[in-house]
């Protein structure tokens, strides 16, 4: 139940008087009567859980699989044939693969316990006029919160009070930099990240103090709307699942045709006996299943996941791996993604000069230099002067015990803190050794900070005032410009240029400057009302410092390289248009950049937006129904999208793209749990790495798929031409299931084995509609099915034409299908190029690892008496195998020419 009073999406409108009479509050609290009402009313402060499925249905979701279902008849068939241990292993092959995707698949109401774990915070509140600490989960819309620095927002409040208060709401909307907030009252069409009189639940605290009325809780809250968003998006299947139900679904149609063909020709036709016929078509069937390719399926995927995690990419769940092989279009946050998200300052105007500071994060490791030269001696005193002043008039700190410095305060001062570290100052030594005796904090109101210290060593004066703010301010109250010798007057168009300059690179522009005073009466810099007046004091401008939260320079590389592959890169963030547009150029995007702004996003109607996002860039001050948004436009446009992000506001961008893709280092347990996959090292250039073992994998794939379908189709359709024909079955079913057993699986396992190809990366990425297997491969197929069959059939009747000994021809025809699908093997190794190499036969050591292993396999059914027992099989003489082997190496040939001719001559574009 909600009072509609209460649900107002405008408070951020209203004056904080008018919200307080709106949410029947008052400034001292509720009463403990109220709190009792309304929290019976609204409920606990978290969200709804989702309704939950059991283990026992996650385990059986499993098994929603055609190939899965075609592997149970294989089973059953089997036990029908009275091989019961057969039927097992078949059997097991099913349960394992069920138990995988059980432990691997992560659920989408993890991501939502996330969020819901962000709101777990114990607050202090007003209620009956007494100040106490409650935990979060109790609050109610009307309860009056207090919170200071350091502090996480229990839930969403509208200030009505502020002092000097800085929260970061990257989380929320992707910017790095802290927001100043204040009591007064914004446009009702202001995005979330303008505005300023109200925060927001799971954001954090990181200057000042403040007091504000709730009016959201649970599922009201911003994070609250993020988590129902992400209940109602649904996961997309992957391309491959959906290739490969569609084989699936081909393959069972096929064989339920062929076999009761077969069973039909053979009753009707042969007059074979009902019992021989129904034997026969059964092992027509299990012929035909090819029962190992769920497993080598699986098996590869699991394997791209460890090439994956060897280079910091941590997939959750499997057919991710093969997604990112198929992506053609990359969404990325901006902020931690391809930036650090770590403040640092990058360029420092002086009277002296522009200087340009290396180094990025909060390592106190980087060189200033003008022109790449080291400052000049007035350069260098006047870079110190700013440096101090930097350290001073700054409310931040460091913890330096470990690399990178662990910063508590705004990430603006403590790059100004970093800054004064690389220009050779201790910032702990010099805070120590002047204090602070007055200040005027920061307020939006009035735009700068400023300090009150003893004058330095050798000055004659008695104080000396540091100013630090917004440059149009801090110029405003400049009438001088320092320098080592005495100051100088100030031309305001030398030091704007300098400003529009370092804002067209992206970067937020601060202003420094000092006053020296005699005065001891300094009441008035001391004013907590908030409006104070230093008209009266002479600021001497120290310099200008640019900050931004710099692009990696791996970013930068591995766009580069995306672009290479053909995979377009699109910057979605909630920074404003041309901030991030200057991001966008320093990391390569393409030009001229085409930008949008949310707002213009959402009022696109959905074919505007396909069309648009076509040709788009960067999406700026998105929030996540915009990310939303764009992803479904992507995706109706065919492409296949990745989504990039770390924050709680990018979890269900994460969940619809058809991969997901979250920071492991910086980013919220909301968005991992939402991913497919994670990066660990919070690297875009690790996510260029991936999508090159994507494509490995499924080049991989395809070629186990050409392997198995082939042999599998060959001893059906040996099966099919011994029942036209009339003649005794060359294979027996039992037979088959051996040949299954010991060849399909150990003969495809090594192609997922193989190298990435040289030229895989300057592919273009395949179409989501494409198929898994073209023409030409389909050709291929069935030219190779054909192939096994006759070559079977011939050394079949050659055989028994040399003697007629029923279980040695059986023999021989094995060991010939066997021995033909080791030398397939090797010409699966590349689809497309030839294989008539040495490096072909030898590169891969598990191929030849398993063509070793298979030959003593085939030479035990061949000589063992308890095998040919279990298998009706005989031994066979020299003459025999030298027969086999010539007989193979033709039929190798015949493979590597059929490659490269069909193409030319039946499918040329």
């Amino acid at each position: 139940m909600t009072d509609p009073a209460f649900s107002s999406s405008d408070f951020h409108a209203q004056s904080s008087e008018h919200v307080l009479i709106n949410i029947q509050s008052q400034t001292d609290g509720l009463s403990g009567e109220q709190v009792k009402q309304r929290q019976q009313q609204y409920g606990p402060n978290r969200l709804t859980p989702p309704a939950g499925e059991s283990n026992w249905q996650k385990f059986l979701r499993q098994f929603k699989n055609v190939l899965l279902y075609v592997l149970i008849v294989a089973a059953i068939m089997s036990w029908i044939l009275g091989r019961w241990t057969d039927g097992a292993v078949i059997l097991a092959v099913v349960v394992i693969n069920g138990i995988f995707g059980f432990i691997q698949e992560g659920k989408a109401e993890q991501a939502l316990a996330s969020i819901r774990n962000m709101l777990r915070v114990h607050t202090h509140v007003l209620r009956d006029g007494v100040r106490q600490q409650v935990d979060a989960e109790e609050l109610v819309p009307g309860d009056i919160v207090l919170l200071e620095s350091g502090d996480r927002v229990p839930a969403d409040l509208r200030l009505i009070e502020s002092i000097n208060l800085g929260v970061q709401e990257s989380a929320l909307t992707g910017e790095s930099f802290s927001v100043q907030k204040n009591t007064d009252p914004v446009s009702a069409e202001a995005p979330l990240a303008e505005r300023f009189c109200m925060l927001y639940a799971g954001t954090l605290v990181t200057q000042g103090r403040a007091r504000g009325v709730t009016i959201g809780t649970g599922d009201n809250t911003e994070i609250g709307k993020i988590g129902n968003m992400l209940r109602a998006v649904e996961p997309l299947a992957t391309p491959l699942m959906k290739q490969l139900g569609d084989l699936g679904h081909t393959l069972t149609r096929a064989i339920l045709v062929l076999t009761v063909f077969t069973f039909l020709f053979g009753w009707i036709w042969r007059d074979y006996p009902v019992d021989e016929l129904f034997m026969a078509a059964v092992g027509l069937a299990v012929a035909a299943i090819p029962e190992g390719l769920p497993a080598v399926i699986t098996i590869t995927l699991a394997i791209g996941v460890q090439r994956m995690a060897s280079h910091n990419a941590i997939i959750r769940r499997l057919p991710a791996v093969e997604t990112l092989g198929s992506v053609s279009v990359i969404c990325t946050d901006k902020t931690g993604t391809l930036t650090r998200n770590e403040m640092s300052a990058q360029s420092v105007r002086l009277s002296t000069g522009e200087l340009a500071v290396s180094g990025v994060g909060y390592h106190p490791e980087g060189d200033i230099t003008s022109d790449e030269q080291l400052p000049t001696d007035a350069q260098n005193q006047t870079l110190q002067r700013l440096a101090t002043a930097a350290i001073l008039c700054n409310d931040a700190r460091f913890d330096q015990e470990t690399l990178p410095w662990q910063l508590h305060g705004d990430p603006t001062e403590g790059a100004l803190l970093i800054l004064a570290a690389k220009a050779g100052l201790d910032p702990a030594s010099v805070q120590q050794s002047t204090p602070r005796l007055a200040e005027i904090p920061f307020e939006s109101s009035h735009g700068y900070m400023a300090t009150l210290h003893p004058a330095p060593e050798g000055n004659t004066t008695l104080y000396q005032l540091l100013l630090k703010g917004a440059p149009e301010k801090v110029l405003g109250m400049c009438s001088r410009v320092w320098t080592p010798t005495g100051s100088r007057p100030l031309h305001l168009d030398e030091w704007q240029q300098a400003i529009d300059s370092f804002a067209a690179r992206g970067q937020r522009v601060l202003a420094l400057a000092e006053a020296d005073t005699a005065d001891a009466d300094i009441a008035m810099i001391d004013n907590p009302d908030g409006s104070p007046d230093l008209s009266a004091y002479q600021f001497s401008l120290l310099g200008l410092v640019g900050i931004m939260d710099p692009p990696r320079e791996e970013a930068r590389h591995a766009i580069a390289q995306c672009q290479q592959a053909g995979i377009r890169v699109i910057m979605v963030t909630g920074d404003h248009a041309s901030t991030a547009a200057a991001i966008g150029s320093q990391l390569g995007l393409s030009e001229p950049l085409q930008v949008i702004t949310g707002s213009e996003l959402e009022n696109m109607s959905d074919a505007e937006l396909q069309q648009k996002a076509a040709q788009l860039d960067i999406v700026a001050r998105a929030t996540p129904a915009h990310k939303l948004k764009l992803v479904a436009a992507l995706q109706a446009d065919q492409q296949v999208v990745a989504m990039t992000g770390d924050g709680v506001n990018d979890a269900p961008a994460l969940k619809r793209a058809d991969i997901g893709v979250a920071m492991g280092m910086k980013g919220t347990e909301a968005a991992k749990e939402a991913a497919e996959m994670v990066l660990a090292d919070d690297n875009f250039a690790t996510l260029r790495t991936a999508v090159l073992e994507g494509r490995t994998v499924y080049d991989n794939l395809r070629k186990a798929l050409v392997f198995l379908l082939p042999t599998n189709g060959g001893q059906a359709l040996v099966m099919i031409a011994a029942i036209l024909l009339g003649i005794t079955l060359p294979i027996t079913p039992v037979q088959i299931l051996w040949i299954n057993m010991v060849s399909a699986i150990t003969l495809s396992l090594p192609l997922v084995f193989d190298k990435a190809a040289t030229n895989l990366m300057q592919r273009s990425p395949r179409q989501s509609n494409e198929a898994l297997l073209n023409n030409v491969l389909l050709f291929r197929i069935a030219f190779v099915s054909v192939l096994l069959m006759a070559l079977t059939l011939v050394l079949y009747n050659w055989s028994t034409s040399q003697q007629p000994d029923l279980a040695r021809a059986r023999t021989v025809a094995i060991n010939c299908l066997v021995g033909a699908e080791m030398v397939y093997l090797i010409s699966c190794r590349s689809l497309v190029s030839s294989t008539l190499s040495l490096t072909s036969w030898l590169e891969n050591g598990y191929a030849l690892l398993a063509i070793f292993l298979l030959t003593l396999m085939q030479l035990a059914l061949t000589y063992m008496p308890f095998m040919h027992m279990l298998f009706g099989t005989a031994a066979i003489d020299l003459s025999d195998w030298l027969m086999i082997i010539a007989s193979c190496l033709l039929i190798y040939l015949l493979m590597e020419a059929e490659k490269q001719l069909t193409p030319r001559l039946f499918f040329r574009k």
